[in-house]
């Protein structure tokens, strides 16, 4: 066994939590901006709404049953996938706990940018970690293997499916949703490139060089 590889699985441990607890955070960012949400949390939110629960936990209770579904698709969960379930809705809750209202589009606009750069940097560094996809995404690549559609195809319905329902039960869409939609691809790939871990043979930087499949949410 290679000496370097506690180090290398202690910052790929790092890389994860860290990269989940910063994905929560900027998904709370989004909220407190209002105006729009990524597609998931817009079904959190409308589920929110209906129900009384904070947000983190509707995403933690969501994340759980996108998980057994995971059973019938024959996907194998790792341990990102676990982690990712409970770290983003209790740092998510944590934030929104932590970060004072805002009202006016002065403090709303820059809430939102920050929420968006930093859900694509959350992103690089959960997936350059490589414990495996979230519940969400899963699904996503496990209805590709099981239907033979495009993992594109797959992801539009879903996601679609979900802002409709979020959106019918209160969820927010807004200019924030659009520009998270048409941005977190290329800074999801930008930060996957700077967060990216050395090969364990040769110590040169491993980058994914196509799209990230784990860009969410994607949480």
């Amino acid at each position: 066994m290679s000496t370097k590889s506690p180090g290398r699985l202690g910052r790929r441990l790092i890389q994860l939590y860290v990269g989940l607890a910063l994905y929560g955070a900027s998904s709370a960012l989004l909220v407190e901006a209002g105006l729009g949400l990524e597609p998931w949390n817009v079904l959190h939110q409308g589920l929110a709404e209906l129900t009384g629960l904070t947000i983190g936990v509707v995403s933690i209770v969501v994340g759980a049953a996108v998980l057994l579904l995971w059973i019938p698709l024959r996907q194998r969960p790792g341990l990102g996938t676990v982690s990712n379930v409970f770290v983003v809705g209790i740092a998510m809750d944590g934030t929104l706990a932590a970060v004072p209202e805002a009202h006016t589009l002065a403090v709303r606009i820059p809430l939102l940018l920050a929420g968006v750069l930093l859900n694509g940097a959350a992103t690089g560094l959960y997936i350059a970690a490589s414990f495996g996809p979230g519940p969400r995404d899963g699904l996503m690549t496990g209805l590709h293997r099981r239907t033979g559609r495009s993992i594109r195809l797959m992801r539009t319905a879903v996601e679609v499916a979900v802002v409709v329902t979020g959106f019918a039960l209160g969820g927010t869409i807004g200019v924030g949703t659009v520009l998270y939609a048409v941005s977190i691809g290329p800074l999801a790939q930008l930060f996957l490139r700077v967060f990216a871990l050395p090969s364990a043979s040769d110590g040169s930087a491993v980058v994914a060089t196509g799209p990230p499949r784990g860009a969410i949410l994607r949480p």
